[in-house]
């Protein structure tokens, strides 16, 4: 029952750091992502479709960004919801393919992807926190039930406290990371 309790909250922590892991390469760092580029291509509907699933993407150096419509017909939309976003991109248009050339990175800017940064890597630490509180809830109940003497639940929560410091360390490793890879110019 322990063990259970144990494994279950190990692998919640662990795919709370997946996620965190997942929301800091969406922050960028001087290279473009094609995930991130989002069109509404659908306004009737207001659904945003990645751009890479409707579209031909390449990237043509760190900052070009090269797409390639299925359907020619949908590059006004696909433009105008590049040059919408926040992207601080004006696709230029040839007809055939979209390019858009991303600016340099200003310091002033890097700066606000730390913050970003900072506020993903505390939500990834309060969603371990989170999982921690449940696992004790756990093992309080099953202490409460009769099911586990006292000394097995102490024990168990020493290991949950470990392992809760590992994935919370794990999360301050890849904002160290990510800073660093944000302030290399």
């Amino acid at each position: 029952m322990i063990n259970e309790v144990l494994n279950d909250a190990d692998n919640k922590m662990g795919k709370s750091v997946e996620a965190t892991r997942e929301e800091f390469a969406a922050i960028r760092a001087g290279r473009v992502n094609p995930e991130h580029v989002r069109q509404d291509h659908r306004r009737l509907l207001r659904l945003a479709h990645p751009v890479v699933r409707a579209r031909v993407v390449h990237l043509a150096g760190p900052r070009t960004i090269l797409i390639a419509p299925f359907d020619i017909g949908a590059m006004p939309n696909i433009e105008k919801a590049i040059h919408d976003s926040d992207l601080g991109v004006n696709p230029s248009n040839d007809g055939k393919v979209l390019r858009a050339v991303f600016p340099e990175l200003t310091e002033e800017r890097r700066k606000d992807y730390i913050k970003i940064a900072k506020g993903k890597a505390e939500d990834g630490r309060v969603a371990v926190r989170n999982v921690r509180r449940t696992a004790k809830q756990g093992l309080e109940k099953l202490e409460k039930d009769g099911e586990v003497g006292k000394d097995d639940v102490t024990g168990a929560e020493k290991k949950l406290d470990s392992i809760t410091k590992k994935h919370t360390d794990a999360i301050d490793d890849m904002l160290k990371n990510k800073e660093a890879e944000l302030l290399e110019v």
